[in-house]
């Protein structure tokens, strides 16, 4: 028995010592999109930011950044909102934007030499009331669960996109819901995290959004095991956004152009 065990170990030990090289498949970058337009409740909303990135190959330990583009946001009402690059970190920023509930904007990227084009609407949210924790949550029985309720408007459709920011996490939790069955209920957005401790603190933000967002993210973590976190990821499969590319629509882009009113809800874990 003794000799069967070490020619097992032996061979074990001696396959991890070689190299495997995997050939993947190659594609050009496509341009990934993460414009968020948010206006949270208490604010001006005249400070954004879009920014723009590259897909890269898998075992890849960066993102690129999309440098030099030309993006500008046009409010239906001709009001144009240029968004300059903050160096070359495919950040743009703009400090002039005018939020306006239900007013329809549109974004326009030119990147080399290609125009992108993305429309939606200001969608309005409700306020996060108050939190309710239960420290007996979860399938183990031992963590820590919040419900971050809101009442949602009667007679109408709404979606909502919650954002559940911790120190625990490295990535957000990220959450969808509509009222499909709840309207004019109140009804809860819902967070648990195992490590969480008395005095951590967890930023609930809940943004008002379109059904076409809604099913879109709902798509996207219905891809990722945990529900949350990395929507601009590779995904198994490719879930369009609404911004296509005008001049060669074969060469889409990824990601989402979204305009939200926003709650945010600051709780301290009891």
């Amino acid at each position: 028995m003794k000799k069967y065990v070490y020619i097992l170990l032996s061979v074990m030990i001696f396959s991890c010592e070689d190299v495997i090289d995997v050939n993947l498949n190659t594609a050009q970058p496509r341009l990934v999109i993460d414009a968020s337009l948010n206006w949270f409740k208490g604010t001006v909303g005249n400070e954004q930011e879009i920014k723009l990135t590259l897909t890269a190959p898998f075992f890849d330990a960066e993102v690129p950044p999309a440098t030099g583009a030309e993006v500008r946001v046009i409010k239906a009402s001709d009001d144009v909102f240029i968004f300059t690059e903050v160096g070359s970190t495919g950040v743009y920023m703009n400090s002039n934007f005018i939020p306006q509930l239900d007013e329809t904007y549109e974004l326009e990227i030119i990147y080399e030499g290609e125009t992108y084009r993305g429309t939606e609407t200001m969608n309005s949210v409700v306020e996060v009331e108050f939190v309710e924790q239960n420290d007996e949550g979860g399938f183990s029985g031992e963590e820590t669960e919040l419900k971050a309720f809101y009442t949602d408007p009667a007679d109408e459709d709404n979606y909502y996109f919650f954002e559940f920011i911790s120190d625990i996490p490295v990535i957000p939790t990220l959450e969808v819901y509509d009222d499909e069955f709840t309207d004019g209920n109140q009804i809860f957005g819902f967070y648990t995290e195992e490590d969480l401790e008395t005095g951590d603190i967890v930023v609930i933000k809940n943004y008002g959004v379109s059904e076409r967002f809604y099913e879109f993210m709902f798509l996207l973590l219905q891809q990722n095991n945990d529900e949350g976190g990395g929507p601009f990821e590779t995904q198994p499969a490719t879930v369009r956004g609404n911004c296509i590319n005008e001049t060669n629509p074969e060469n889409y882009p990824l990601g989402y152009f979204r305009a939200s009113e926003a709650s945010e809800f600051i709780y301290t874990i009891q």
